[in-house]
């Protein structure tokens, strides 16, 4: 027999007195209100308000949820609204003891801590609606059971940044998800981890506003502007709880008014007010509220507004020919509250083309045309596996094919040649099997070197470092207090170390020497330079420490380069000047210096890999110059220009081309042999003066990594400037992504690189953070215990 309302209340006052608590009037008042619902005819609903609560209700309130299932109550909502004193542990309680009733929870900014999140995270709840708005979580990892969740809203989750591996994986009937002003960057990432939801269908990071001519308004369900709207909802987005009405309305013609669960927006009638709940100060996306239009945004959209005609179907509106004026007045989108991600070039049309069952993104329908387009922009920038593969295919399945066709080839092949396949060349394995396993990992595996076999008693601020160029476990880093430390990198462990001593400031400029691998240039900002052996450098110092057998160079003031030509005779040196240093580094001699090369100082100077008279420079006066020592390197052999200052240069690893970064995201390729622009990479500006962007080549030529002070690390095909992945460096207490001041691919493995993570928050250290594209991550790395933060570097340097 169904419990009636009226039965409910007595048995909840019965168990107060039972319990010796007083009912609590917030109980007392929703069932009174459900009943109302319930004579009404409408959903009978009941509210509860865990801001009312304490913890001498909970008990008489288990009981009475004890009775829901056999009762008139259709569903409970829980809510929090501000902060509470009611015991997380308690509310957890209470929303697990409603069962199946459960609809609607809706989380503020918790103070319960993070004990209370990670059992959500954890064990799930059955509700069919949740938001979530907090600023405690920076990986999102919602593994436990959701099974009946329909519509998820994180907005406002100012700390969020990415997810992690398995969230998403137990939503199957997950159809909405809204994540406005998070920080949310990574297009792959965060793709990877929608696909695991079967059934969405409709996504959001930024909410798209109406305006017109007059000011900003909302759409009302006739299609007309509603001029009665409270212009104080303008500045903030609305979401789960709030009447509002979005463009679904305006397109959908089976779109019912009364329909509680039609959208994001329209569950109730509770307005919540928007505060900013952001404890981190530390990055401002101040291009939240940029006002671009969606006709700049999406081609083909008009400044009017789609509609549909009653009797048109579905695939007629995909296309986009219906378009009607609202009021006869201009109207035009603005985006509100949009998350960084949605300021990536080719946004909207990544998602769509990676994403193919949604049907609306941003509030806005997503047309036949609109997949049509995104296909083809998908194509055209961005490259979905390395090395133009198609199709994911499974690394057992790659080794199976190469061992059939070796059979085959030795029992066919008279000559003792090895035999390819036809069109095929000696690395189409070896770039299958990368293929395959980059397609399988979107989250790489990153790996903070920790220098655990570290005898000193103090950590290290690396400030530059360089792979060697010919012993695969070998790197040296300089630190901004002017050691310079030679580490094997595989093992983590101490080769050689020099200290300072008092010589040396900020170590900018590092090189190995090639034919005599053992010996390695530093140099420093107060113009120090030095030659060393590491093979008379102990690895452990103590006492009194002698000059290690150094060759000392006279001095290059403000020093931020150094380069040696490819025989290890000569090296150059760069810095806060217009002037170009030569030595010889046989006779340890300063050879000549070549004046006012450029009009601006020259940050990078390097030589080429097989050319021991040529060498490029790059200076903040906008030009790349190329020189040849032979022809005494008074005028350049040619000059190319950015449209800003550039940050660096460097010479493919076969001399075919140079690659040229400038300020804010302009990388650009040209041929070495007389400086035609090859290819502009497709990486969009910041519009910032600071983002210092740095960019070398990976995988031989194959593929560049750009990185910037103010943004992730992007990896793009370096034959068609297409984007093939971008990496999101964090650390576990991170509220914000790292700054990238410098980074190397590994010069003997495959989409392996290391960057030097530098941080922003006062006394954090720098790390060089090892990455590897073809082995996933799993779950959060236990080396990114150390907080990873960055910290700013004022001075220059690749």
């Amino acid at each position: 027999m169904t419990i009636d309302i009226q039965s409910l209340e007595d048995r909840y006052i019965d168990s107060c007195r039972r319990q010796g608590v007083l009912p609590n009037s917030s109980i007392l008042s929703s069932l009174f209100k459900a009943e109302v619902k319930k004579s009404n005819h409408d959903l009978c609903k009941l509210e509860i308000l865990i801001d009312d609560l304490k913890d001498v209700d909970i008990a008489p309130l288990l009981d009475l949820c004890m009775n829901f299932d056999a009762s008139e109550i259709e569903a409970v909502d829980v809510r929090n609204e501000s902060s509470c004193v009611l015991n997380g542990e308690y509310a957890l309680s209470l929303m697990r003891a409603v069962n199946k009733k459960l609809r609607v929870v809706h989380l503020q900014d918790l103070s319960y801590g993070k004990d209370f999140l990670r059992d959500i995270s954890q064990r799930g709840l059955a509700c069919q609606v949740l938001t979530l708005r907090c600023s405690r979580f920076r990986k999102l990892n919602l593994t436990g059971e959701f099974m009946h969740m329909h519509t998820l809203n994180l907005d406002f989750s100012s700390s969020l940044t990415s997810f992690q591996e398995d969230c998403f994986n137990c939503m199957p009937n997950l159809t909405r998800l809204s994540m406005c002003d998070t920080r949310i960057t990574n297009l792959w990432t965060t793709v990877a981890a929608l696909s695991k939801l079967p059934s969405l269908i409709e996504l959001r990071f930024q909410y798209w506003q109406y305006c017109n001519d007059a000011g900003t308004s909302f759409i009302s369900c006739s299609g007309k502007s509603d001029d009665t709207t409270d212009f104080s909802l303008l500045d903030r987005i609305p979401f789960i709880g709030e009447p509002f009405t979005s463009t679904t309305e305006l397109t959908d013609p089976n779109f019912n008014s009364e329909d509680p669960l039609r959208n994001f927006y329209s569950l109730d009638e509770e307005i919540i007010n928007h505060e900013d709940s952001s404890d981190d100060s530390e990055v401002d996306f101040t291009s939240r509220h940029h006002r671009y239009w969606l006709s700049d945004v999406f081609p083909g959209w008009s400044s009017e507004v789609p509609l549909l005609h009653e009797n048109e179907d579905e695939e007629d509106s995909s296309q986009g020919t219906f378009m009607e004026p609202i009021a006869d007045v201009s109207m035009k989108y603005m985006s509100r509250h949009a998350s960084p991600i949605c300021y990536e070039k080719h946004y909207r049309e990544f998602m769509i083309a990676s994403l193919p069952n949604l049907k609306n993104l941003d509030n806005m329908p997503i047309r036949k045309i609109d997949k049509e387009r995104a296909t083809g922009i998908f194509s055209q920038y961005f490259e979905y596996l390395p090395y133009k593969w198609k199709h994911k295919e499974s690394v057992v399945s790659i080794l199976q094919k190469r061992e059939i066709k070796s059979g085959h080839n030795k029992v066919h092949s008279s000559k003792n040649r090895t035999s390819y396949p036809p069109g095929q060349s000696q690395y189409f394995y070896t770039r299958s099997l990368s293929a395959a396993k980059l397609g399988s990992s979107t989250w790489p595996f990153l790996h903070p070197l920790s220098l655990l076999g570290c005898e000193l008693d103090k950590g290290f601020h690396p400030r530059q470092f360089e792979y060697h160029p010919s012993d695969s476990s070998l790197m040296v880093f300089g630190t901004l207090d002017g050691e310079v430390v030679v580490i094997n990198h595989e093992n983590e462990h101490i080769v050689s170390y020099i200290p300072s001593l008092g010589a040396m400031n900020s170590v900018l400029g590092l090189c190995w020497l090639k034919k005599y691998p053992s010996k390695l240039i530093a140099g420093s900002d107060n113009g120090s330079l030095k030659l060393y052996d590491i093979h008379h450098i102990p690895r452990k110092v103590t006492g009194i420490h002698g000059n290690f057998g150094c060759v000392t160079f006279d001095e290059f003031d403000q020093l931020t380069s150094v380069h040696v030509n490819s025989t290890d005779e000569l090296f150059l040196a760069s810095g806060y000047s217009r002037n170009v240093a030569l030595y010889d580094i046989n006779s340890g001699k300063r050879l000549q210096v070549f004046t006012d090369m450029h009009r601006g100082h020259i940050n990078v100077v390097k030589f080429a890999n097989h050319s021991p008279s040529i060498f490029a420079t790059s200076s903040f006066d906008h030009d790349v110059k190329m020189w040849d020592l032979r022809q005494k390197p008074i005028h350049p052999c040619f000059t190319v220009s950015s449209s800003r200052g550039n940050v660096m240069v460097c010479f493919s690893p076969d001399d075919q081309y140079i690659l040229a970064s400038a300020v804010d995201n302009e990388v650009r390729q040209y041929l070495a042999v007389d400086g035609r622009l090859h290819l502009v990479f497709d990486i969009a500006p910041t519009e910032s003066s600071q983002n210092y962007t740095r960019s070398y080549y990976m995988n031989g030529r194959d593929y560049i990594i750009s990185g910037s002070c103010d943004e992730h690390v992007r990896i793009c095909c370096a034959q068609t400037g297409r984007r093939l992945r971008d990496i999101s460096l964090e650390g576990r207490n991170l509220g914000s992504s790292v700054f990238v001041q410098s980074l190397r691919g590994d010069p003997f493995r495959d989409f392996n690189m290391s960057v030097l993570a530098a941080y922003m928050r006062p006394g954090s250290k720098s790390k060089i953070v090892k990455i590897n594209l073809l082995a996933s991550s799993g779950h959060a790395n236990k080396d990114d215990s150390d907080d990873l933060r960055p910290c700013p570097f004022h001075s220059m340097g690749a």
